[in-house]
C-alpha cells in the first residue's frame, strides 16, 4: 500500500490545501477535489467540509440548542438550567462547562469591546454577577479564564501567570460551591500544567478528582498532559500513567484507550514512515482503544473523543476499512484531538477522511460494502 501514499503525494503538489497540511506531526496529502481519480466522501453521506462542527467531538443537541439561545439573547439562564440538570460526576458536565467557556472566550476574541461596543461573552459576566453562588457559573468562569490564558498569552509570561493565578482562585471558589463536583479540580489540572505545580502539588489535586470520579476519562486526559515529556513529566511517566489507568479501567470504560493518547502526545515531530504506525507499541495502543470503543456504552460522552483519535492512527496505519468504521460514527463533528491542534480543524479532519475513503476504495471498498 506504499504506492497509494506515493501517488497521493505526487498529486497534491501545488494543491491549495498545502499550507494547512504542514503539521509538526507530519504532512499527509490527497488529490484535489474534483480530480477524476479522487474518491468522493460525499458518496458515503459524509458532511461537506464547511458543514463540519468544530465546537464538539460529537452530538449534544441540548447543548447546541442552549448555546444558540444564550448567544442569540445574551441571557445566561438557559445555560444555568442545563448545567444544574447535568450530573456532577459525569463526563457530560465537564464537556458542557468547556463548551460554554469556549463560547464565551471565542465571543470575546471576536468582539473585544470598546467605547461603544459591548464585549463578547458578556452573558458570562452577568451570570457571575447575578448568581455568584451558582456552582455551574463558577465552574464555567474558571474554565473561561484557563482558556483565555492559553489563547491570549504566551506560557511563562507575566500576563499568562496573572490570568492563571486568577483561574486558580476561581477553581477554589467553584470547588467550595460544589464539594462533590470533580469539574473545578479538572479545570485546575490545566492550571497546574500552566503554573508548573510540583508533582506533589499535582497529586494532591488529582487525589481529589479520584475521590469524586475515579473513572472520569476527561480528567485522565487532562492529567496526561501534565505527565507528558513536553510539560512536567517524561515519556515514561506519561506511558505509566496511561497504562495504569487502562489496567484499572472497569468493564465498559474508555480508560482502556488511554495508552493511545499517550502515544499521540509523544509522536516524533516529523514522521512520514507508515511503518512507525504499524509498530508494536502503536498497534497495541490501537487494539486497546478499539476494545474500549466496542465495549463502551453507545451514549458515553467520551466515545467520540476516542473514535477521532482512532481515525488518525488507523489512517496512518493504512487500516482503511477500520478507519471508515469509525468515521461513520463521528462525521459531522470535529471538536476533538487531534484535529483541534490545527488552525483549521475541519480541513485537517477532511484530509484524513479523504485518505480513508481513497484507501478504502483502492482496496475494493465502496459505499455498498461499508457497514453502518
Amino acid at each position: 500500500m506504499e504506492i497509494l501514499w506515493v501517488l497521493i503525494a505526487l498529486l497534491m503538489i501545488g494543491f491549495v490545501l498545502l499550507p494547512f497540511l504542514r503539521r509538526r506531526r507530519g504532512a499527509v496529502g490527497l488529490v484535489p477535489a474534483g480530480h477524476p481519480d479522487a474518491a468522493d466522501p460525499a458518496n458515503y453521506g459524509f458532511a461537506r467540509q464547511e458543514e463540519l462542527d468544530i465546537r464538539m467531538p460529537g452530538p449534544d443537541q441540548d447543548l447546541l440548542d442552549v448555546l444558540d439561545v444564550v448567544q442569540r439573547t445574551q441571557d445566561y439562564r438557559a445555560a444555568q438550567q442545563l448545567l444544574a440538570g447535568t450530573p456532577a460526576d459525569g463526563e457530560q458536565r465537564w464537556q458542557r462547562v468547556q463548551a460554554f467557556a469556549g463560547a464565551a472566550s471565542l465571543e470575546l476574541a471576536q468582539r473585544p469591546g470598546g467605547v461603544s461596543e459591548t464585549p463578547g461573552g458578556q452573558w458570562l459576566r452577568v451570570w457571575r454577577s447575578e448568581a455568584p453562588k451558582d456552582a455551574g457559573g463558577a465552574a464555567v468562569h474558571a474554565e473561561f479564564l484557563v482558556q483565555q490564558a492559553w489563547r491570549t498569552a504566551a506560557p511563562g509570561s507575566d500576563e499568562f501567570r496573572i490570568i492563571m493565578e486568577e483561574a486558580k482562585a476561581a477553581c477554589s471558589e467553584a470547588a467550595l460551591l460544589a464539594p462533590g463536583d470533580p469539574v473545578p479540580y479538572i479545570v485546575e489540572l490545566s492550571v497546574a500544567r500552566g503554573l508548573a505545580y510540583s508533582q506533589q502539588e499535582f497529586e494532591q489535586v488529582w487525589l481529589k478528582i479520584l475521590d469524586r470520579a475515579p473513572a472520569h476519562m476527561g480528567a485522565h486526559l487532562a492529567a496526561l498532559h501534565y505527565w507528558c515529556e513536553k510539560w512536567h513529566g517524561s515519556r515514561q511517566q506519561a506511558y505509566d500513567f496511561a497504562e495504569a489507568a487502562a489496567a484499572r479501567a472497569p468493564e465498559g470504560s474508555l480508560l482502556a484507550a488511554m495508552p493511545l493518547f499517550a502515544v499521540f502526545e509523544h509522536l516524533p515531530e516529523v514522521n512520514l514512515v507508515s511503518g512507525f504506525y504499524q509498530s508494536e507499541v502503536v498497534s497495541k495502543a490501537i487494539h486497546g482503544a478499539l476494545h474500549a470503543v466496542h465495549s463502551a456504552r453507545a451514549d458515553d460522552p467520551m466515545l467520540a473523543h476516542v473514535r477521532h483519535m482512532l481515525i488518525f492512527f488507523l489512517v496512518r496505519s493504512e487500516r482503511w476499512a477500520e478507519a471508515m468504521g469509525q468515521l461513520i460514527h463521528v462525521d459531522g463533528h470535529v471538536g476533538a484531538l487531534p484535529w483541534t491542534l490545527s488552525p483549521d480543524p475541519a480541513a485537517e479532519f477532511a484530509v484524513y477522511r479523504a485518505l480513508a475513503v481513497a484507501g478504502y476504495e483502492a482496496n475494493g471498498g465502496s459505499p455498498a460494502t461499508l457497514p453502518h
